[in-house]
């Protein structure tokens, strides 16, 4: 988008509502360092750019627009707002893989680790003074930079008070140090210009800055947000980090990184695993994750309510769809339920029956069995109820009656129909296992309509628009050759599978092929355990899980962490650790909607195989290495 008003008509507000304005940080985003996190695609540079002071002036200048008033509603609520002016001047400063490119030169560790943080200030001074002067609300010479107390020793090297000043400064700098940089040949470090080696420290000179604010002075809070800094060497990063966690700095500093920047002890969220220079998280820094591991419910509905309030403003861009005046996602991509034919209904009728007698059941017990699922099923609030879900249904109640009494304490008198110790149930697990059950034994559609698009997503926008959008191509399609707009679940599910097997194919990160094996076998023994006829973990397994103690003791520098950060750094699985089940702590590691997908299993949580580490190293390839 090359002008900000289209690209505001189409931007979403939900990652500051979802990521921001709920983080129990929110107080501390603009005083201390943030590092906010999340795998490719969730949403980092979007957010970064949505919250850059030239965009947020933009929308300010006319809020009788509604989707100005929307956005600016979810600036104030994330801080960036205050009395609706302006209470942040934000400058995103992308760090493209020139920076690293200093680590290369022939110098001290601290010269290269001072000549990129100098760098990154010269050009986050000059993006502020062309966001605050980028609408032409106010010239140059009307911004006013206040530093901090007792900093007067340091407004000569930042180029004093004045704008002019210090935009010449930060340009002479620039210039510089990206001589150095870009160069055939590193000069020897005496030879380096003065102005590359100068001291230059205006993030730790400026607290505020002041401008003209529609006929009156306002003081705004500097904030510069670093975007991709997992780009930058790993410990050129720590030296980054270091640097902009000094406890006095009143310039706002985050840095926008992917997971597998992060160490894999901390990425794990193993107990012990403090990054960076013994800083203390939520007391000399922040993190904000654009997955939340930790309510991952909750953070599943807000993510529905996200990527539905993405669609509603993207939909309306598609000409064939906006000329039949259908652009509401939830009717194209219907959640109406599929139906079994008639003559697979009768073959199922005649499976049930069959193993029914094999197990030796008698026609009484099967009544009750059939009372149970019928009782159930008027109560359920389920619209995917049909006879082919309760046949099923039927079918696994039947199994799980014949393993609990072949476990149960024979009895002195011989009771032809015993009934079990355990009462048989009917419940929304069972039947989501039927369903299951059908996906795989009758190719019945298991995952369509909007809210599962949105679960196979995991929470990241990028991954959601690859699915939606090859929904939607589909839709267009049909549109321009005047047919039925609305996608049935089965045209759905097949464009879906499609395309999370592309998405896997596609992965050429480090690791990916262990990754790869290890979510293969996986999912094949998810779906093997979700197929048996008693269905015994309900909806499926989609996870396995190894205990808290054997994951505490995994050695830090461990192969094995490394291919686990990258699995759950490049959306492969998830974790979750401490997850209290039958009175043991595990850790939960969850395969993602998208391989989900591949192997036709359920989006449902906690069904999981408890696993042995050695099974990782043997599944990864690790353990014959």
């Amino acid at each position: 988008m090359r002008e900000d008003e289209a690209f505001l008509s189409i931007v979403s507000p939900a990652p500051l509502t979802t990521f921001l304005a709920t983080s129990k940080h929110k107080d501390d985003m603009f005083e201390v360092p943030v590092r906010i996190i999340g795998a490719p695609g969730s949403g980092k540079t979007m957010l970064a750019t949505l919250a850059e002071f030239k965009m947020v002036e933009t929308i300010l200048k006319d809020e009788t627009n509604p989707t100005n008033r929307t956005l600016a509603a979810a600036l104030a609520q994330a801080g960036f707002l205050r009395e609706g002016k302006p209470h942040v001047a934000a400058v995103r400063v992308p760090m493209e893989s020139e920076y690293r490119d200093f680590w290369e030169l022939p110098y001290e560790s601290n010269v290269k680790a001072k000549l990129t943080f100098w760098l990154v200030q010269a050009r986050a001074m000059l993006g502020l003074i062309r966001n605050l002067t980028a609408n032409k609300t106010r010239e140059i010479d009307e911004i006013e930079f206040i530093p901090r107390a007792n900093y007067e020793a340091h407004l000569e090297q930042i180029g004093g008070l004045s704008t002019i000043g210090i935009r010449n400064r930060a340009l002479a700098v620039q210039r510089a140090i990206y001589s150095v940089g870009a160069g055939l040949r590193a000069p020897k470090f005496e030879k380096l210009p003065a102005d590359a080696t100068a001291p230059y420290a205006p993030f730790d000179a400026i607290s505020r800055i002041r401008i003209n604010w529609q006929g009156e002075k306002i003081e705004l809070c500097p904030l510069v947000m670093l975007d991709d800094v997992h780009a930058l060497h790993h410990d050129q990063l720590e030296a980054m980090f270091g640097m902009l966690s000094h406890r006095e700095m009143k310039f706002g500093r985050w840095l926008m990184m992917r997971l597998d920047a992060l160490s894999p002890g901390a990425v794990l969220q193993s107990s012990g695993s403090q990054p960076t220079h013994n800083r203390a998280s939520g007391r000399d820094f922040v993190d904000i994750r654009m997955q939340d591991d930790e309510k991952k419910d909750t953070a599943r509905r807000q993510f529905r309510t996200m990527a539905r309030d993405m669609a509603k403003r993207y939909l309306p861009l598609v000409e064939a769809l906006r000329n039949r005046n259908n652009t509401d996602i939830d009717r194209l991509l219907p959640s109406e339920p599929p139906r079994l034919t008639a003559g697979q209904i009768k073959q199922l009728e005649e499976k049930v029956t069959r193993e029914q007698n094999k197990l030796g059941i008698s026609p009484s017990r099967r009544r009750e069995i059939d009372d149970i699922v019928d009782d159930f099923i008027k109560r359920t609030r389920s619209y995917d109820n049909g006879p082919d879900v309760a046949l099923a249904m039927k079918r696994i109640l039947l199994h799980r009656y014949a393993i609990r009494i072949a476990r149960s304490t024979p009895s002195l008198f011989e009771d032809m129909d015993p009934d079990p110790k355990t009462p048989l149930k009917a419940d929304s697990d069972i039947a989501h296992g039927a369903r299951l059950h059908l996906h795989h034994e009758y190719e019945r559609p298991l995952h369509y309509g909007v809210d599962e698009i949105c679960d196979a997503s995991n929470e990241n926008a990028e991954i959601f628009l690859q699915f939606a959008g090859a929904l939607v191509a589909n839709i267009e399609t049909r549109a321009i050759r005047n047919n039925q707009l609305p996608l049935p679940a089965r045209t759905q599910q097949s464009i879906l599978v499609d395309k999370a097997k592309g998405i896997m194919d596609a992965w050429s990160f480090s690791y990916a092929q262990r990754v790869r094996a290890m979510v293969d076998a996986i999912g094949k023994e998810c779906s093997a355990e979700s197929l048996l006829p008693n269905a015994p973990l309900g909806a499926g397994a989609n996870a396995i899980a190894i205990l808290e103690e054997e994951m505490e003791a995994l050695p830090l520098d461990d192969e094995l962490g490394m291919v686990l950060k990258h699995a759950i750094a490049n959306g492969a699985i998830t974790i979750e650790r401490n997850y209290g089940q039958g009175g043991k702590l595990w850790a939960l590691m969850e395969l993602t909607g998208t391989v989900s997908l591949v192997y036709g299993l359920t989006f449902n949580r906690g069904g999981f195989l408890p696993k042995k580490i050695e099974y990782l190293r043997q599944v990864t390839g690790l353990a014959d290495a």
